[in-house]
């Protein structure tokens, strides 16, 4: 196996896509399609939700097994090469996502999480329960 110089794994790493990836882009169209009209990315929401509908304060996220930790006790196995960097940095970004949604369902937000998978093989199942929780009454103030 030839090892990358670090200007390759750069190039490598700048290639993935942290908005417009293909389960965002699945999941919106199908949310457009059924009349459904939200925000892409905010800045000044936290976490920078994937999708956000700002007024219900409904919150969006599509994690991405890989950068996200699906199934991670499992599959920290499976990494065989520079472990010293990928488990602390994936279980670091596993940590952020819990900070994120306590955050925001403390700040009186619904956070959706779907795995991409799940958006693949389900997508009007997730785009049921956006649906559902965006037309829902909103929750009396505390």
């Amino acid at each position: 196996m030839s090892r990358k110089t670090p200007e390759q794994i750069s190039y490598n790493m700048r290639q993935v896509k942290c908005k417009g990836s293909k389960i965002e882009v699945m999941l919106m169209k199908e949310l457009w399609a059924r009349g459904l009209r939200y925000r892409k990315n905010v800045k000044n929401v936290c976490g920078k939700p994937d999708i956000a509908f700002i007024g219900k304060k409904v919150a969006v996220f599509c994690d991405s097994e890989f950068w996200h930790g699906y199934n991670w006790e499992e599959r920290k196995k499976d990494f065989k090469s520079n472990q010293e960097f990928w488990i602390p940095k994936i279980e670091r970004n596993i940590e952020r996502d819990k900070e994120v949604t306590e955050q925001l369902e403390s700040d009186g937000w619904t956070v959706l999480r779907f795995w991409g998978n799940d958006i693949k093989k389900n997508l009007y199942d997730c785009a049921d329960i956006i649906e559902r929780a965006v037309k829902s009454p909103k929750r009396s103030k505390e």
